[in-house]
């Protein structure tokens, strides 16, 4: 089968592998439908910091039908369609055993511990997959784990009114503007350095862009102050920059994978009251998120940047890594959908 595999930082290669056996007790074989190319993937392929093992079939964004079935499962059946959750704790630390499975103290990642979804075929434990309706848009589904990100940091933040500013309208910013936009009773604003990528995400969720300057956002909230906000681009210069125009009392829920080191004067976050909430993958959120996504179908496949196959994804890392998309999502397909004559 055709699998794209990370050997090394910036060295994936699209290439025939042999198709997984019969899957272990636990395990659970699946036909992959769709996947998404998620920001972490890019961060890994860029600079190497999770490989655990080389080499490994990557992608943690899947959705797909199961084929056959290891010892014991009982919680699938073949032919049941699927979405994979990413995380792969350990279930036996003191974070697991609280329910904190998102902060278990060995955390691996579907891609890395075990091979992942940009693949033909995958092998993933059953205590992973959760069953979606049959009908749903395999592109749909394979959002289903970003939206399960989005929801997390959008429920870090305090309970505020007035506006929300979103900075970056990339995946998972561009998601938490869409919850957002459903959950909200206050202005969702959106900022982003990528003009076409900000105008896909505002014309869809209904937000409103503006910029990284007080007289802008004074302008957007009517002089209200400002005092949540989710960074979602990695970037130190635009976390700096936020951090700038937030209001003292306000409240920054980080969800970007970062490049760097942040260099504040931590003072500033003393005498202005400014809190800054770390958001790693997602807790409970999943199962919430598999059932909104049939009502958030439409809003969902407006927001896919391209659809590709597996072949092309080693170009698309390269685009997207340069920051050419104007929308949020690659959906990787398996097998194209045919064309209606």
């Amino acid at each position: 089968m055709k699998a794209a595999r990370l050997y090394g930082s910036g060295d994936l290669r699209v290439e025939d592998i042999a198709t997984p056996g019969a899957p272990d007790a636990g395990w659970v074989k699946l036909r992959v439908d769709a996947a998404g190319i998620c920001g972490s993937d890019l961060h890994n392929f860029r600079t190497g910091q999770w490989i655990s093992r080389s080499p490994s079939t990557a992608g943690h964004e899947l959705t797909g039908t199961v084929t056959a079935i290891g010892e014991g499962v009982d919680t699938v059946a073949i032919g049941d369609r699927v979405v994979a959750d990413s995380r792969f704790w350990c279930g036996d630390c003191a974070q697991c055993r609280a329910g904190r499975r998102h902060l278990c103290a060995s955390l691996g990642f579907v891609g890395e511990i075990c091979d992942g979804g940009f693949a033909e075929q995958a092998v993933l434990p059953a205590r992973l997959l959760h069953t979606i309706d049959a009908a749903l848009d395999e592109r749909v589904a394979a959002m289903a784990e970003p939206l399960a990100v989005a929801l997390h940091a959008v429920r870090r933040l305090p309970k505020t009114a007035g506006s929300v500013l979103v900075v970056g309208c990339g995946p998972i910013g561009g998601l938490a503007a869409l919850l957002l936009s459903r959950s909200f009773a206050g202005t969702v604003l959106v900022a982003d350095r990528n003009q076409a990528r900000c105008a896909r995400v505002a014309q869809v969720t209904g937000a409103t862009i503006v910029e990284l300057d007080r007289d802008a956002l004074a302008a957007a909230t009517a002089n209200a102050p400002l005092l949540a906000a989710i960074e979602a681009t990695g970037s130190i210069a635009a976390l700096n920059q936020l951090l700038g125009v937030l209001d003292p009392g306000g409240t920054v829920a980080m969800v970007g994978i970062f490049h760097g080191r942040l260099d504040i004067d931590p003072n500033m976050l003393v005498e202005r009251e400014i809190g800054l909430l770390g958001c790693h993958a997602f807790a409970d959120e999943l199962p919430e998120a598999v059932r909104m996504l049939g009502e958030l179908s439409e809003p969902l496949l407006a927001l896919i940047d391209q659809e590709i196959g597996l072949d092309e994804v080693p170009a698309a890392y390269q685009r997207l890594l340069a920051g050419r998309s104007d929308g949020l999502k690659t959906i990787i397909r398996m097998r194209q959908p045919v064309e209606q004559s």
